[in-house]
């Protein structure tokens, strides 16, 4: 079987609601595009019927490819099991099914990579259907990872959403790590990369699956996974406090040789306690996620485990590249 020139891989999770649709709406997409094509739909131990949405799908579309996971791994691990079976010979085109990302955008995303680049990212310029607090903490969190990336440069008002060349997905296939942040995944391997501005989309159907507590543990693991900056300011929080700790026995002991030493106030000595214990107890729990990843590291699990593999059927004669 001839490989598609293009693959698009949407990891799934409780989509039965939006799938119909975002199937729908690519079609039509790729096939203005002119070239072969297969999506690989990824279901991440979905508790709904998006694996029998998936099924239907692909009995009517041979382009369509299934990969069934044997339970849920997490939106990073399913997009890497997509990107393991996507047989693109060009590339692959990273979407989610929510379409916030607009598929109509894919396009732009081939068109600026024809230029000459291995990545097309799209950029959020608008963020539509999100409250205040999510896009400001959004805003803070790409801010400090380019403060704290060092190298490795995560851009602005990025998600996964992107397209990335044959060669740009084979390094990135690479790196096996267990805790994975793909955007940081996607920036590290490199390659010449260009930003497609768009405007993003509110979900069209069903609940999203980020709550602000998966938002968080996702944030750790960004920072936690491209830079030791954590490492560093624990340190550098131990050095001050230490400072700090100096100069009060330097005041105490002038006092004392001065005034003589009367009994210290309990609160606070209770204050002092209190702030040493916490700042001990910060610096072990940074510590303790770091060592955490250490651990799951040298396991060597595998990232996933596959129930059912259905590879697309479509003819993939490889197209040329639309021009710019």
């Amino acid at each position: 079987m001839t490989a598609p020139a293009l693959s698009i891989v949407v990891p799934c999770y409780n989509e039965q609601e939006v799938l119909p649709e975002f199937h729908a709406r690519i079609v039509p997409v790729m096939e203005s595009i002119g070239w072969p094509w297969e999506v690989v739909y990824v279901n991440d131990g979905s508790r709904d019927g998006t694996m029998a949405v998936m099924t239907g799908l692909a009995e009517r579309d041979p382009r369509v490819a299934l990969v069934n996971l044997s339970r849920n791994f997490g939106k990073e691990i399913a997009l890497t099991a997509g990107l393991d079976h996507a047989r693109g010979t060009e590339g692959v085109v990273v979407i989610d099914a929510d379409l916030q990302d607009p598929p109509e955008v894919i396009p732009s995303l081939l068109a600026a990579a024809a230029q000459g680049y291995d990545v097309a990212y799209a950029q959020r310029s608008v963020r539509h259907g999100e409250n205040w607090l999510k896009r400001t903490t959004a805003a803070g969190f790409y801010r400090m990872m380019q403060r704290l990336g060092g190298r490795v440069q995560l851009p602005r008002d990025t998600g996964d959403f992107r397209f990335m060349s044959r060669r740009s997905l084979d390094a990135l296939l690479q790196l096996r790590e267990q805790h994975r942040f793909m955007k940081g995944l996607f920036a590290w391997v490199g390659f010449p990369s260009i930003a497609v501005p768009y405007e993003r989309a509110p979900r069209a159907a069903g609940e999203t699956k980020w709550n602000y507590w998966k938002l968080w543990n996702l944030s750790l693991e960004g920072i936690t996974s491209f830079t030791v900056g954590p490492l560093k300011i624990a340190t550098y929080l131990g050095l001050f406090t230490a400072v700090l700790a100096g100069i009060y026995l330097l005041q105490l002991l002038v006092r004392t040789i001065l005034f003589g030493n009367p009994t210290s106030g309990y609160p606070s000595l209770m204050a002092v306690v209190l702030f040493l214990g916490g700042v001990q107890l910060t610096t072990l729990g940074i510590i303790g996620e770091y060592l955490g990843r250490i651990f799951n590291e040298t396991k060597g699990r595998p990232l996933y485990l596959v129930e059912r593999h259905l590879p697309s059927s479509a003819n993939g004669q490889v197209a040329k590249r639309p021009a710019a």
